[in-house]
């Protein structure tokens, strides 16, 4: 495969959340690209991510075991449901369920195969602890496993992911591993790339480095629409709408190059606090190359007014809607933390 060839594409069809067209490229069809784009309803999206996941296992028997026993797992799917339940319902946050899973599922696999390919040996090749197979099966459980933790609290999420993931980890893992002592060794990456996804603390291992970019390439428009329609409306969400496409595919000077395209400047937020964190204070560093630029034919505008009325910033959006956010000051939610703490102004119900 040779350089600038994509591995994986995640990206919104004309700037839209749309219908998959079903296309196949000669390359998609020599199994050598991954077309992953966000479709409506969200059923087809993970179908794809699923189709791109099976296509990247399949000389990998016990990371496909694995993934097939996870993605039919009636305690994994729930934890995805309420994680998502919390952090969307409850915080106004985007997809942190299904769809987040295997869309960083994806992604965690197609790095994984660059960096094989590039020559790149991960913790558990140079550790002894495994081969290949036992690399792809920890990426794919530590990316889908990763955010089931916001169900309990987005606080913590990390602590959380890794005490709710345990026993579904065993319960795949003992019939692929019949000797304890591997399996507990392999199981230690795994747990160890979920608590670490979000950088806190930072991973130590390349599977753990390779968990927290996957996480992080998830940032086009169709995720963050999600939260935008739920009335979420803040720097995260606008700069969400600004991304349309991330690719990953093979670099000219390292094994990865991950490629952003935005639609409006204000998607570099995107880039900025959230992917470019997780490739600069990760083992990945030094194995990805980390681009962004807007698309040819312009910038597109996604507010076209924003005024102050009372506490609100009331924000005119270029679709003709109109969206009320509260300016929350720090002086007063330091006011509304003592309420709180005091007990004061509650109802007693």
């Amino acid at each position: 495969m040779g350089a600038g060839e994509q591995k994986f594409r995640l990206q919104v069809e004309g700037g839209k959340v749309s219908d998959v067209a079903g296309r196949e490229d000669s390359a998609a069809a020599a199994g050598k690209t991954r077309v992953v784009e966000f479709t409506t309803p969200r059923a087809k999206l993970i179908e794809e991510a699923n189709q791109a996941i099976r296509m990247d296992l399949r000389g990998y028997p016990r990371a496909l075991a694995a993934y097939d026993a996870l993605r039919s797992d009636p305690e994994a799917l729930a934890h995805w449901d309420m994680a998502n339940y919390i952090t969307m319902r409850k915080l106004g946050y985007n997809d942190h369920g299904r769809v987040h899973a295997f869309i960083t599922g994806a992604a965690g696999l197609a790095l994984t195969e660059l960096l094989l390919e590039g020559g790149v040996k991960t913790d558990i090749m140079d550790s002894g602890v495994g081969d290949a197979d036992d690399v792809f099966l920890t990426v794919i459980l530590g990316t889908m496993l990763h955010d089931i933790g916001n169900q309990i609290h987005r606080v913590g999420h990390e602590a959380h992911a890794v005490a709710l993931a345990l026993p579904i980890i065993d319960r795949i893992m003992t019939p692929l591993y019949p000797d304890p002592f591997k399996r507990v060794k392999v199981r230690s990456f795994i747990l160890g790339a979920i608590n670490c996804h979000d950088l806190n603390p930072a991973p130590l291992t390349l599977e753990g480095g390779i968990v927290a970019v996957a996480d992080g390439t998830d940032i086009t428009k169709g995720r963050g629409r999600k939260a935008f329609s739920l009335g979420s409306v803040d720097i995260h969400s606008i700069s969400a709408l600004a991304v349309d496409q991330v690719v990953i595919e093979r670099g000219r000077d390292k094994p990865v190059l991950i490629s952003v395209t935005m639609n409006n400047s204000g998607g570099i937020f995107q880039v900025e606090e959230i992917l470019a964190p997780k490739v600069i204070r990760t083992p990945m560093r030094r194995f990805v190359e980390l681009r962004a630029t807007t698309r040819p034919e312009g910038e597109e505008q996604i507010l076209s007014r924003v005024r102050l009325d009372g506490d609100h910033f009331v924000m005119d959006l270029e679709g003709g809607e109109q969206v009320a956010v509260e300016v929350m000051d720090s002086q007063k939610q330091t006011q509304q933390a003592i309420v709180e703490n005091l007990g004061l102004g509650t109802d007693s119900r």
